[in-house]
């Protein structure tokens, strides 16, 4: 494996194919070239290209995840970049936490922000802030990609199986898209489910309802599979146990596993194939070809394998980590009520990327009015004993860094 890669643009910005460093050194020397961005390398020709530009196929697979994205681009014969990109868990966290400032702020002698009116309606689409966060990324991820390389055909997958397939053969289309229960009441569907039979006591000839395995209360959810069909007198005797502490452990374990994954896959795959217009593929097919091919099982490999992989030569994964921006500064004005915004920011940021004694580590932070930097190990050192790297920005990408430095986002 090997990253001795440099991505090219032409005059206008364009993607072209790769190079290698001693052309593109050369180019740099001569002034045919400059640098556009340190990692991953990349220069823009300053000429203008005559004839045919890019003469292979490129091709990028998207193994979309929950938690991890990995992505491998790939030609005829070789791989051009792979890596895998780790998605924030903590966005439902700091929507929490935003909404308790304000709550406190509301209630100290401060500056008052009125509560926003709580029926407030939500446009078609809707998502989840920590979903759609996880669906732009991926949407992002791939646009950075073309940014660098020329792409002609992208492939995302979408699912483990092709579920709807095994059932029904013929679909097709936007049929995909309605779902098994299409048609279906819920109450309806579990009736028949459960062959209209209370699943704790087996009563037949009785009113039914709808039964939460583990409790909403509990942090059950309503998917289908936390639900079943118990009488009424079961119902109430069960109240707010679950279903094992009701003495069905047997009912309790089609609960275990949570789903948060899937929930996004299902909600989030289809859109992004949707709103990128690409093809897909599905998980069963994907596993099928990588057993076939001896690829160990891992993100950036399943990437791999989507992109139409199979011996190609490979380079060295990326490892990436998605990353708060740090852009947005607090008002510091403790002594007035009037506004007073930051307009003084440290050389160094938390996550950027510097050198010190011939390592890369990454920046904790800054202390001393910013005329120190506090590293990743703990450790306090004199800006002017450490080189800058690259800045944590929007989007970065970097190998993995000796050390354990962490990556800044791609």
């Amino acid at each position: 494996m090997s990253n001795q890669k440099v991505y090219v643009q032409d005059q206008d910005g364009q993607p072209l194919m790769p190079t290698t460093p001693a052309r593109a050194r050369r180019k740099l020397d001569s002034g045919k070239a400059e640098v556009v961005r340190r990692s991953p390398f990349t220069i823009r020709l300053t000429y203008e290209i005559k004839g045919e530009k890019n003469t292979q196929e490129v091709t990028l697979g998207i193994d979309a995840g929950y938690s991890i994205v990995g992505f491998s681009t790939v030609t005829n014969n070789q791989e051009l970049i792979a890596g895998e990109l780790k998605l924030r868990q903590d966005i439902s966290d700091k929507l929490k936490q935003r909404a308790n400032y304000r709550r406190g702020r509301r209630n100290r002698n401060t500056r008052y922000r009125e509560p926003r009116f709580d029926n407030r309606k939500r446009e078609e689409g809707w998502l989840a802030p920590s979903i759609r966060h996880k669906k732009d990324e991926h949407i992002r991820l791939v646009n950075k990609v073309k940014e660098i390389l020329p792409v002609d055909k992208v492939v995302v997958e979408v699912a483990q199986f092709d579920t709807q397939k095994m059932e029904n053969p013929e679909i097709s289309g936007k049929e995909y898209q309605q779902g098994t229960l299409r048609g279906y009441n819920v109450r309806n569907y579990l009736l028949e489910k459960f062959d209209h039979t209370c699943i704790y006591c087996g009563a037949t000839d009785v009113p039914l309802e709808v039964e939460h395995i583990i409790p909403r209360s509990r942090g059950g959810s309503d998917r289908v599979s936390n639900l079943t069909i118990a009488c009424h007198d079961c119902n109430q005797e069960k109240g707010n146990q679950t279903a094992t502490e009701f003495g069905h452990p047997e009912i309790q374990e089609q609960a275990q596993k949570t789903l948060k994954s899937a929930a996004f896959m299902n909600q989030v795959r289809w859109k992004i194939v949707n709103q990128l217009g690409v093809d897909y593929t599905f998980g069963h097919v994907t596993k099928k070809r990588r057993i076939e091919n001896d690829i160990a099982k891992s993100h950036v490999n399943d990437a791999f394998v989507i992109a139409g992989g199979n011996g190609h030569k490979r380079v060295v994964p990326y490892h990436v980590k998605d990353l708060r921006c740090n852009n947005r500064k607090l008002e510091l004005n403790r002594k007035t009520y009037g506004r007073s915004i930051r307009r003084q920011h440290y050389k160094f940021q938390p996550n950027d990327v510097v050198q010190y004694s011939n390592r890369k580590v990454s920046v904790r932070g800054t202390h001393c009015k910013g005329s120190r930097v506090l590293l990743e190990n703990g450790k306090s050192v004199a800006k002017k004993a450490i080189d800058l790297i690259q800045y944590q920005n929007n989007w970065q990408l970097l190998p993995a860094l000796k050390d354990g430095a962490s990556v800044a986002k791609v």
